[in-house]
């Protein structure tokens, strides 16, 4: 008896089969024969909430896809302190390409799944393909368009407007297999109140107060302090500003 090959899948590596960065992310610019070629070289592992994935200044040998959860992004300061500048979700590439010494601090905000391959294997790629670097760019661009609304949302929106916008954020991003059409979500935070507020340049009670206010308003619902529910998306957009 002879099994059916799905034509979608066809020399896809089993690796690679289910991983959401295949269809969406860097590695769908690739073709079958170097899909094979990079994931006889990659690792999946699932990391733990706090454990750091890339030191600031730590030398960079290796880059990953984010296949789900929550990676946050910091910067430090001589003395010590942190400043949290980005968050990133499947299926986002964690690296930067080129670079020698990693200039961030990522660290899973969440518990963490990701697929990792050497850097030397993903350059000589983006040599060899086009369209990768075409990816790559893409999402470098899409992230600077990110941080550029995220300075408009931290300059100029009032604290009732940051916390939805920061929800809004999550609802879109958690969930990698999340419908763009859908009108309703749910998700945990993946931060904790002070991270939140550390992120939004607020204090940890006005973000308490405003996640109490966009809950009394039913703007969302929250169930064990973590697990929030947006019934209409479109609704916490207009109480995002945007």
């Amino acid at each position: 008896m002879k099994v059916r090959q799905d034509v979608h899948s066809a020399g896809i590596p089993v690796l690679c089969q289910s991983c959401e960065a295949r269809h969406r992310g860097v590695c769908g610019a690739l073709d079958p024969d170097q899909l094979v070629g990079l994931a006889k070289s990659s690792t999946k592992h699932n990391v733990e909430p706090g454990v750091e994935l890339i030191g600031d200044t730590e030398t960079v040998d290796s880059y990953s896809n984010v296949l789900s959860g929550v990676v946050k992004l910091t910067k430090s300061l001589s003395d010590g302190r942190q400043q949290i500048v980005g968050l990133q979700f499947a299926p986002d590439f964690l690296g930067r390409p080129f670079k020698v010494e990693s200039a961030i601090n990522a660290e899973a905000a969440t518990a963490v799944s990701v697929c990792s391959f050497p850097k030397t294997a993903i350059e000589r790629m983006m040599k060899e393909s086009p369209e990768l670097e075409h990816r790559l760019l893409k999402q470098t661009l899409n992230e600077l368009d990110e941080a550029r609304d995220w300075m408009v949302t931290l300059g100029r929106k009032s604290a009732s407007e940051k916390v939805a916008s920061f929800l809004l954020m999550i609802a879109k991003n958690i969930d990698p297999m999340l419908d763009p059409a859908a009108q309703s979500t749910r998700f945990d935070l993946p931060l904790t109140r002070a991270d939140i507020a550390d992120f939004l340049g607020l204090t940890i009670e006005t973000v308490s107060r405003q996640l109490t206010r966009l809950r009394s308003d039913g703007v969302i619902r929250i169930e064990n302090n973590r697990e929030v529910t947006v019934d209409s998306l479109a609704r916490l957009h207009r109480r995002s500003g945007a």
